[in-house]
């Protein structure tokens, strides 16, 4: 056998591993306090835990149809109808997926061809890319600029060409903390509504939004739903990131395209699990009603921890995350910055650069909030005595 390796030419030469990997490994190293990697220290709810050690005991532990558990199909059309004044088919429009990940992969695998030109906003997140890069496309990527990351409309018109197939959305937005109001798929819809373009619309942190109107969801505007697909997370939505259960809900001409990869890249997500999710939305909806009281004070208990800090906070209107500006503390790029901070303050954060393209010149970083409040108060003591 010959000891010379194979020389692969890759097809996503410019990855590598992923700034969360590794700023929570550098956290762990360093025994730092990790705001960085956006995960809850704490567990998601006793009655969830319940219905899925219950269906284990109760055998169901074979694979499940491809598209998800009727039970669970059903629990979110009738949720969607509730929130959204829509209700998908649950036979056609509805697919459970292996997290959200999948689903954007999924979405995009189905819809991106050779050559076609894919519209995202940065700052983004880092698994679109890589996605459109594989599927053979060309991802036109227009800036969004801080503090208040709106979209340019007029630069978003001027971005479009014949050979736009989707456009990839985010609201709430990570990593800026931003969220869509109507009028920006109002302004979406008057862009594409002469094109054959479909919109992926990112929504894991729907029920993370503080926005006085609330959530405003691609399923909500009548036109945009015809030719769009929306992804959700039950791992945000029930602290239980480690479950890896999401779904995306289309059009049945999109979900077909779309249930074609799923079938090959997962086929089917774990069984007792979709279960349990189907009777936690069930026998208590009001979690996800009351987790944007539940997240705001969390956010709140850091403002307020960082009041006395040189850090300057952006607002935060969805996700568990806050943008902190250290332009006061520090002239490091935020790579070094994060870097530093882990190493010698002890509190690990996500430079934002990481999610652009182009060149970064703000000096902002990540905060993840989704942690008891002493792990809060912790970081907070250790980021005001810079």
């Amino acid at each position: 056998m010959s000891s010379n390796p194979l020389i692969l030419q890759s097809k996503l030469p410019n990855s590598g591993t992923t700034i969360f990997t590794l700023m929570s490994a550098l956290a762990q190293q360093h025994q730092a306090i990790n705001l960085s990697q956006g995960f809850p220290d704490f567990d998601g709810p006793r009655y969830l835990q319940e219905r899925l050690a219950y269906h284990v005991a109760q055998g169901a532990n074979q694979y499940a149809p491809m598209t998800g558990v009727q039970a669970l199909r059903d629990a979110i059309a009738d949720k969607t109808a509730d929130l959204y004044g829509y209700r998908p088919d649950v036979n056609s429009d509805i697919t459970v997926t292996a997290g959200a990940t999948e689903a954007l992969y999924g979405a995009i695998t189905a819809l991106v061809r050779q050559g076609d030109e894919v519209v995202c906003f940065d700052p983004s997140y880092d698994s679109y890319a890589p996605a459109v890069a594989l599927s053979g496309g060309v991802l036109k990527r227009i800036a969004l600029q801080p503090p208040h990351f709106r979209v340019d409309w007029q630069a978003f018109a001027a971005t479009l060409s014949d050979r736009t197939r989707l456009v990839i959305i985010n609201t709430p937005h990570n990593p800026s903390a931003t969220v869509w109001r109507k009028e920006d798929f109002a302004a979406l819809w008057q862009a594409i509504a002469g094109r054959e373009i479909v919109v992926l619309s990112d929504e894991v942190y729907e029920h993370i939004c503080f926005a006085e109107e609330g959530h405003a969801s691609v399923l909500a505007h009548p036109q945009l739903r015809e030719r769009a697909v929306a992804v959700s997370s039950f791992g945000k939505t029930y602290h239980m990131t480690g479950w890896k259960v999401g779904y995306c809900i289309a059009p049945a001409y999109i979900s077909a395209e779309l249930r074609k990869v799923h079938q090959y890249l997962t086929f089917s997500v774990n069984t007792p699990a979709q279960l349990a999710l189907a009777d936690m939305l069930r026998a208590e909806p009001q979690h996800y009603r009351e987790l944007p009281d539940f997240y705001r004070a969390r956010r709140d208990v850091l403002i307020d921890a960082l009041s006395s800090s040189k850090l300057k906070l952006l607002p935060c209107e969805g996700t568990y995350f806050l943008l902190a500006d250290y332009s006061a503390i520090s002239d490091l790029d935020d790579v070094s910055f994060c870097q530093w901070l882990t190493k010698e303050v002890g509190v690990a954060a996500i430079p934002l650069s990481v999610f652009c393209a182009e060149p970064f010149p703000h000096k902002l970083i990540r905060l993840c909030f989704a942690k008891q409040e002493a792990t809060l108060l912790a970081a907070a003591k250790r980021l005001c005595v810079l």
